[in-house]
């Protein structure tokens, strides 16, 4: 996104790296000004509620200001910087008067102009009939063309629809509500946080107007509160903001949507322990990562194959169940930016050396910090692997959309009766989660049930598979 100021100067606003996301902050400059940059150069390092991005400039030039230094939060749509462009100034379009307006080609597009990664849209090259003569205006920003008219007529295509038209912003618990009660969402003034329309403006709207207060005379202002006082010595305070952000608000709307059940198993998992170490010997898994999360992770693919309906979402808009005919496996990862859950896509297609190799990918991703937002959308059953900090296992909450999560815990050496005889075995306790809404009890605990006979006897993943 890209705007024009003086007929050598570019300023490139911060885009929208995820979807729909407001602002994102600025961790790293790779670029000072007086700094030559060339057509698609990274030139910063941003983080989003999502993940961390990076930047690419969409043009060749000279840095000439850096409008923000590193650790500033920016709105999407303001300057981050701006670039001398020598010899490459906005042309204004001449009008054509409507009664001779010919049948003009639009110049071919050198090439896709590159946006956050790879490349963006093309131009489009079809021919298109000049408007009618409008009053003389400042001709818009090459910057402006790109990422307001080009992006509006894709989603105007999308939706079925040329003109594009503001929607009031409302989750869909109000949309119905004000469809109830007979209320255009158009004519309400929204008093919730980025233009958000809430309940009580529906209600306002209905409600009769209260009378007018009989005026007196204004009280002297109170004097405002002392700001609360801490001790820097002894507490320090972090702001929320980034992954961390998300994730509070997620797990907060997710907690207080979807009713929550969690089951509990223990399981014997030495013959899982036995195959593992075998695994690590075949030849077709040589360089992959090989080890019991792959397995677990293999058991619950079965699951879901044997018990397909618990694979699905709760769509409120429409109160319908949504029956999902593929597996994204969610693999919740903590990072140094905080908890991400990215996801393996079409999991259930998958071999196991396939699998494997996705899931050696997904960790070092997140390791390293360079996990896409895309990475992170449209799961549909995650795990968490709490074992790896010697928890037995939890009550772990939904990610928003899906409805069940796995927890495993840690894998212990225990005394258990095998064959009519205590003996040590290798046992875990398994803990699942899911949204009774649309999983009862019963489809929960055959799961549940399903991924520890699997573990307890692997050779299921033959015999169920």
């Amino acid at each position: 996104m890209t705007t024009m100021t003086e007929a050598s100067v570019r300023e490139f606003k911060m885009p929208d790296v995820g979807e729909g996301l407001t602002e994102a902050e600025i961790l790293k400059w790779y670029v000072q000004p007086g700094d030559t940059v060339t057509d698609g150069q990274v030139v910063c390092e941003v983080e989003t509620a999502k993940a961390a991005v990076e930047l690419p400039i969409p043009y060749d030039g000279v840095v000439r200001e850096l409008r923000f230094p590193e650790g500033t939060t920016v709105d999407v749509g303001q300057v981050i910087i701006a670039v001398d462009v020598a010899g490459d100034a906005p042309v204004a379009e001449i009008p054509v008067p409507a009664q001779e307006a010919p049948v003009q080609e639009e110049p071919k597009p050198e090439g896709r102009k590159p946006v956050l990664v790879g490349y963006g849209v093309a131009e489009s090259s079809t021919k298109r009939r000049p408007r009618k003569s409008t009053p003389a205006t400042e001709p818009a920003p090459e910057g402006t063309y790109f990422a307001a008219t080009v992006l509006q007529d894709i989603q105007g295509e999308v939706n079925g629809h040329g003109a594009v038209k503001q929607r009031p912003l409302a989750k869909p618990p109000v949309r119905k509500l004000a469809k109830d009660l007979g209320v255009d969402l158009a004519t309400i003034t929204p008093s919730g946080p980025d233009g958000v329309i809430t309940r009580e403006d529906v209600h306002a709207a209905v409600a009769p107007p209260a009378p007018q207060p009989v005026q007196t005379p204004a009280a002297p202002a109170p004097v405002p509160a002392p700001v609360a006082a801490y001790d820097t010595a002894r507490e320090t305070r972090v702001t929320v903001k980034g992954v961390r952000k998300a994730t509070a608000a997620a797990m907060v709307g997710s907690a207080f949507t979807a009713p929550h059940v969690t089951e509990f198993v223990t399981v014997d998992v030495t013959r899982t322990m036995k195959l593992v170490e075998e695994l690590k010997q075949d030849k077709e898994l040589t360089g992959l990562r090989v080890n019991p999360l792959l397995l677990i992770a293999k058991a619950l693919l079965v699951a879901i194959k044997r018990n397909p309906d618990i694979n699905a979402s709760w769509d409120e808009a429409n109160q319908e169940i949504v029956l999902k005919h593929y597996v994204n496996l969610g693999i919740a990862a903590a990072t140094p930016r905080g908890l991400i859950v990215p996801n393996i896509k079409d999991a259930h297609a998958k071999t196991l050396p396939q699998l494997a190799e996705s899931l050696s990918e997904l960790v070092s991703t997140a390791r390293e910090g360079k996990t896409s937002p895309a990475a992170m959308q449209g799961g549909t059953v995650t795990i968490t692997n709490v074992g790896v900090f010697g928890i037995d296992t939890g009550t772990p909450i939904l990610n928003p959309g899906e409805s069940a999560i796995l927890a495993v815990g840690a894998i212990k050496l225990q005394p258990w009766v095998h064959k009519g005889k205590v003996k040590p075995r290798q046992v875990t306790t398994l803990a699942l989660s899911f949204d009774h809404r649309l999983v009862d009890g019963e489809l929960g605990s055959k799961v549940l049930a399903d991924v520890a006979a699997i573990l307890e006897q692997p050779k299921r993943l033959i015999t169920w598979a």
